[in-house]
């Protein structure tokens, strides 16, 4: 009696209450297994033409190797009307009473403190399944008692379950026979300890920046010949981290919710040298609302300890950039697309800055209050910041914040400081912005492969069948609309930024060029194919001679565009001298064109006298291109004038 007061005093969890657990947390591993499966039943009698899963290595994980009652069990249902026929319902059933007692002990049987609720809902759903024995099988509403997971459909079994292993991972924290560096362990080896202590160092090296959110409890213990580490990520019912170790072979198996999150920690885990195995999305009507969720399991070999303990710390610092990592990807995408927001989480977690410091100091928030104070004339409301500074510039300040957010943050400095310093951030990426010449330079990329692609032709000059030339057609018109667009783009802005207004003058003139070139090439296809089959060598030879030198002109074009991106009032001289020759050097082209523009019509007329086509068309050719060479000297003098405004030298 001495004795078991003693005991009593002691705590009697402390004594028996480790085992329970264990053995608890493996019956709810067995359990959601048989829902998984009999769900894969119901689906398998829905569409027996589809391929059967093989859940041999599930079972085995498990523990149940000698369960080919559950493999017949997916393969033999059927369904007669709406009553799924299972021939092993009673194994079934068995199985399932036996786990939830299972389950159910530590929270239900113990002398700790219960919940009365707890313990009735264990008790009634005891009672529904002894009473579905005598069935020989599961109408539709049953099925979905067992299986559903919508609170607002009322119980269900599958809600048990979870409601149990959530307070069982509660409870193996508080039970844990031991603290080691952080982690709640019980019933380890000896061996076990410098492999916890690995992902230990791991998980504690980038823990700090979760700050205040809840997670990363590691509860540790031993199960025959596997190390089993579970990790709480959150408090979301499927997201869910659990690792098992055994024979230097690390499985990882993961569960979430969101696939994009789902791909970043696979990704993140790769890089490490893990590889993936992912299962067929699974769907429970109360997760994900109703959406299905995405389950993976990464396996590493390690060929020696050291790399395994490697791979462990490696995997366990990767967990904490996947808290809250769906709210920031949601934030950024306000700035940046989502891409462009997933590339930026990803460098983050590279660098070790994570999100959450960012999440934390106003996320959104700090951007938008940067851009209203900044400047007014830049920024509109509704304006998207990679739309006015452009998606590289755009992203190289979100991902400097994300750093500046963790480091102050961590130093725990004030988030008013942070804020200043947000401000003073975009304003010095505003001063350096260069957006407007990024799509200037884009639009003068399309009139140069517009030029490039009618000198190819006139090079050739040889005949073409009608599909060829289509083709070609079709792709230089390609060309033009794409640079059209480019136009377009700018007006829009121009609409809500005055300071866009020069950047759409030069492009309306930049426009005619691609215009001009289009049509030259359509002019050119003509004249290869019947009755003309081609040009003669002299003609063919001078509107050559035209195009490269407009095509010299526009190369010139995109050089000055490059300088003029980088002229400012403090600028090299030489730089601002090396602008205006090559301005001059498109002067000097214009003027050439004009001169080959006029031996060319000489040519024409000299070689196709007995040709009206030939001669209409070879002249409307030279024409045409003459044309491209005006419109691109007038789109030079307005990128002059948009260098001497930048510069403060204009008159």
């Amino acid at each position: 009696m001495l004795k078991e007061k003693a005991v009593a005093s002691l705590g009697q969890q402390s004594l028996l209450m480790p085992a329970w657990v264990k053995a608890a947390l493996l019956a709810n591993d067995r359990l959601k297994l048989y829902l998984s499966m009999l769900q894969s039943a119901a689906q398998h009698a829905n569409s027996p033409e589809s391929p059967l899963v093989d859940w041999g290595r599930d079972l085995a994980q498990v523990g149940l190797h000698d369960s080919g009652w559950l493999q017949d069990l997916v393969k033999t249902a059927y369904f007669d009307e709406r009553t799924l026929i299972i021939p092993q319902l009673r194994q079934l059933l068995d199985a399932l009473s036996t786990d939830l007692s299972i389950m159910a002990r530590p929270l239900c049987d113990s002398s700790r403190e219960i919940d009365p609720d707890l313990v009735a809902r264990r008790e009634l759903w005891l009672q529904r399944l002894h009473a579905l024995e005598d069935d020989e099988g599961l109408a539709r509403e049953s099925l979905a008692d067992l299986t559903q997971g919508n609170r607002k459909h009322g119980d269900s079994f599958h809600i048990l379950v979870m409601d149990l292993h959530k307070q069982l991972n509660a409870m193996a924290s508080e039970i844990a026979t031991e603290n080691l560096e952080g982690a709640h362990v019980w019933q380890i080896e000896d061996a076990d300890r410098p492999l916890i202590r690995a992902f230990m160092r791991g998980l504690q090296r980038t823990a700090p920046l979760k700050f205040s959110h809840p997670g990363l409890d590691t509860a540790v213990t031993r199960d025959g010949a596997r190390l089993l580490i579970q990790n709480d990520i959150g408090t979301n019912d499927v997201h869910v981290l659990v690792i098992e170790v055994a024979q230097r072979r690390i499985s990882l198996t993961y569960s979430d919710l969101h696939g994009a999150r789902f791909d970043f920690f696979r990704d993140m885990l790769e890089v490490v040298g893990f590889e993936w195995t992912v299962f067929d999305p699974m769907t429970s009507d109360g997760l994900n609302a109703g959406k299905p969720y995405q389950v993976g399991k990464a396996t590493f070999q390690a060929q020696e300890d050291a790399r395994l303990m490697d791979a462990l710390e490696a995997a366990a610092s990767r967990i904490v950039f996947v808290i809250d990592w769906n709210r920031a990807r949601k934030r950024l995408q306000n700035f940046v697309r989502k891409p462009q927001a997933v590339a930026i989480l990803h460098h983050a977690a590279k660098q070790e800055w994570g999100h959450m410091a960012w999440l934390l100091a106003g996320g959104e928030r700090l951007v938008f209050n940067a851009m209203q104070a900044v400047d007014s004339e830049a920024f509109r409301v509704g304006d998207r910041l990679d739309e006015v500074l452009g998606e590289a510039a755009a992203t190289e300040f979100l991902l400097e914040l994300m750093r500046i957010s963790s480091v102050m943050l961590r130093q725990q400095q004030p988030v008013a400081l942070l804020a200043d310093e947000a401000r003073m951030l975009l304003a010095r990426v505003l001063r350096q912005r260069t957006f407007e010449f990024d799509l200037l330079a884009e639009h003068a990329a399309y009139c140069h492969a517009l030029a490039l692609a009618l000198c190819d032709a006139l090079e050739t000059g040889t005949a073409v069948d009608d599909a060829q030339s289509a083709s070609r057609v079709l792709r230089a018109k390609t060309w033009e609309r794409r640079a059209d667009h480019l136009l377009m783009d700018a007006r829009q802005r121009a609409e809500r930024q005055s300071r866009w207004a020069p950047v759409v003058d030069l492009l309306e003139k930049s426009d005619d060029v691609a215009d001009a070139l289009e049509e030259a090439f359509f002019i050119h296809s003509m004249t290869l194919v019947e009755p003309l089959s081609g040009l003669p060598a002299p003609v063919n030879e001078v509107l050559r001679r035209l195009a490269d030198t407009t095509l010299a002109a526009i190369q010139d074009q995109v050089r000055a565009i490059e300088i003029a991106r980088h002229v400012s009032e403090r600028s090299d001289p030489a730089e601002s001298e090396l602008f205006l020759q090559t301005l001059w050097r498109m002067l000097r082209a214009e003027r050439l064109c004009d001169e080959l523009s006029r031996q060319a019509r000489v040519t024409i007329v000299l070689s196709l006298q007995g040709s009206p086509a030939g001669l209409l068309l070879a002249s409307d050719l030279a024409a045409t291109i003459e044309k491209a060479s005006d419109s691109l000297l007038a789109a030079g003098y307005a990128l002059r004038k948009m260098v001497l405004n930048k510069t403060g030298m204009a008159a």
